[in-house]
This record gives structure tokens, C-alpha cells and sequence, in this order.
């Protein structure tokens, strides 16, 4: 299957943004496109629940990090980084259908031999699950924190962001 195009480095925010505080990784990269210019080498994707269907955003890229609202079992607030392995070790854990989608995925992407050969996770306990499209006002505090672990990583990987300028 062939990508819709392929950028180097990717960034991808997924989760439900009408459960609350599901939609965080969404909401993640949502403030970065606002908030910082990035050079052509990558792109921030706005995965929601694609699932399966998110391949074409992803297959290609050198470096995918991945932005979600994660069930760690944790206090609700805490903070994850996975890497390699122990990123298919969470999603094997999960019921959610863009989960197991992301799961399929990398799977499949190692199986063919198209695997990625960089993927990183940051992940946030959800305080609440709830109908709604607004974040928790905790986790909407958590936003500017996981932008700047999202820009530090993407920093480690040699590319360089800056400020947007914000007309008035």
C-alpha cells in the first residue's frame, strides 16, 4: 500500500476528541501547529481514531511520534514515554479501536520489513472518559507541558521549529 505522501519526521496526535479527555493527543498536536512552524521534513498529523487506516499517514517516515491518552493504570495526570518494544507492549493491552489500529500497524510495518526504525510515545493518564469536546481543565494544563517534551524530542532529532508569530 502506498503512502499519501511520506514526510521524515512525523508527528501524531490520536484519541477521540468527543470523549473529554481521550482526545489529548489530538489536542497535543493541535497547540503545536498553532503555536510553533515546523520545517517541510515534518509533519503533524491529526490521526483522531483512523485505526488501520492511519498507514498511509505514517508508512515511510524515518521517526513517528506518537501522542496519545493512554490507560497506564496510573494516578490520572501521569505521564508516559515509551519507546521501541514497550510501545507495542502497551498497545497490546488496549481495548480502544485507534489503539489497536497503531498496533496493527507497526506490526505490520515490522512484518513486511517497512518498519519504522525510530517511534516514540508520550502518553497522559485521562482524568475522565466523559461525552464531551473539551479537554479536563487538568489535562488542558498538561498541553504546553507535552508540547515542549513533544519539542524536545523532536529537537533530539535534529530539526529545527520555531516560534509562530501570532498576528493581531
Amino acid at each position: 500500500m502506498e503512502s499519501l505522501f511520506v514526510s521524515e519526521i512525523t508527528v501524531l496526535g490520536i484519541g477521540n476528541t468527543i470523549l473529554t479527555d481521550e482526545g489529548f493527543g489530538v489536542r497535543v498536536v493541535e497547540y503545536l501547529q498553532q503555536n510553533y512552524n515546523f520545517p517541510e521534513n515534518v509533519a503533524l498529523i491529526d490521526g483522531g481514531t483512523l485505526g488501520v487506516e492511519l498507514q498511509h499517514f505514517i508508512i515511510g517516515t524515518e521517526k513517528l511520534l506518537i501522542i496519545d491518552s493512554i490507560d497506564g493504570g496510573a494516578a490520572a495526570g501521569t505521564t508516559f514515554h515509551l519507546n521501541g518494544g514497550e510501545i507495542l507492549k502497551h498497545f497490546t493491552q488496549k481495548i480502544s479501536a485507534h489503539e489497536i489500529g497503531i498496533q496493527d500497524i507497526l506490526t505490520m510495518l515490522e512484518i513486511t520489513g517497512k518498519k519504522i526504525p525510530c517511534v516514540e510515545l508520550l502518553g497522559a493518564q485521562p482524568y475522565s472518559l466523559d461525552a464531551g469536546t473539551n479537554l479536563t481543565e487538568p489535562m488542558q494544563k498538561l498541553l504546553p507541558i507535552f508540547a515542549d517534551k513533544a519539542l524536545e524530542i523532536l529537537k533530539n532529532w535534529g530539526v529545527n521549529y520555531s516560534f509562530r508569530e501570532i498576528s493581531q
